[in-house]
């Protein structure tokens, strides 16, 4: 039986840089923050495993020693961390009322959400013994680990497009791999692609398995769809660029989002369609996805939350 038991002045809802960059604001703006970090804590990047672009990490760092890091600071300020998922809301009267484990209804003056997006993966079983060991869903993050090699990347959109032209400039060959026998990307993005020599199209072609040698990537087994023909293509990076999956569902009826999931907010702000209600990161980031633009942005959801929250304890009268 739901018991309403506890009542915060800012909920966070989820983990990941923009979770705990929010958390760690929130906290010193004495907000005194409840974090939920989902079921996987610290977000996509604990499944990373070097992080060379983050500033502040000369050297580097592992995901999910950067996660701690996170973890820790927001923890020092006097987050309140707490592992758990978020199983429904409801945004339709003020205070926000969110259902925690199916089990416990906590009560908010404002919400922030930092669930983040998943990357949509091909679903080899290869594909997840070498993820970060040659797989990767982000070209932008670990294209510079493979200056100078042979890479693929499998996809049609304009997201495969751009990291194709992108990961071009820095490795000696691109094999782009492309099912149907033509893009799904825009005419500017194809021409991009036809017009970078190092890129490869294959056509009509199909990932059948990653190949390795125990440690990193050898090889991509594929399969000619029209011919039937397959053939490995030597690789030392594969890149998947198919698409995210927003973590929207509980949210769908609620909260303004696009055509694919993601949470609409107000140019230059944080703000959803819901009074007190603000999402940060990936979760309304389909465009830069990086570790660093969410965190900027968690910063931001926690300053909008602040103000809010003052705006509503002194009104200006008019």
């Amino acid at each position: 039986m739901l018991q309403e038991n506890e009542h915060v002045q800012c909920l966070i809802i989820g983990s990941g840089p923009a979770g705990y960059t929010a958390a760690i604001y929130a906290a010193r703006a004495d907000l005194k923050p409840i974090m939920y970090t989902g079921m996987q804590a610290g977000g996509q990047l604990t499944q990373t495993t070097d992080v060379e672009n983050f500033p502040g990490y000369p050297q580097g760092i592992m995901g999910p020693e950067m996660m701690e890091d996170f973890r820790k600071q927001a923890e020092r300020f006097g987050t309140d961390i707490r592992f758990g998922y978020v199983s429904s809301v409801d945004f339709s009267s003020t205070p926000h009322k969110v259902v925690v484990d199916e089990i416990k209804t906590i009560t908010a003056d404002t919400v922030i959400i930092a669930t983040g997006a998943t990357a949509k993966w091909l679903g080899l079983p290869s594909e997840q013994q070498y993820n970060g060991f040659g797989v990767s869903a982000c070209a932008v993050c670990d294209g510079f680990f493979f200056k100078g090699q042979d890479v693929a990347i499998v996809g049609a959109g304009d997201t495969a497009a751009e990291e194709a032209t992108y990961l071009a400039k820095l490795c000696k060959t691109v094999h782009l791999l492309v099912r149907r026998d033509e893009f799904r990307a825009s005419k500017t993005m194809v021409s991009r692609v036809l017009a970078t020599p190092n890129i490869v199209v294959h056509y009509n072609t199909e990932t059948q398995e990653i190949l390795g040698n125990g440690k990193n990537v050898t090889a991509v087994k594929v399969l000619n769809n029209k011919t039937g023909i397959e053939s490995d293509i030597e690789v030392e990076g594969f890149f998947v660029a198919i698409g995210h999956k927003p973590n929207t569902d509980i949210f769908k009826g609620q909260l303004d989002m696009d055509e694919t999931g993601y949470l609409a907010t107000k140019p230059g702000s944080t703000l959803t369609n819901i009074e007190g209600v603000f999402a940060c990161g990936d979760v309304q980031d389909m465009y830069y996805r990086q570790a660093v633009t969410a965190a900027g942005s968690g910063c931001m959801a926690a300053l909008d939350a602040e103000r809010y929250l003052a705006a509503k304890e002194h009104p200006v009268e008019a």
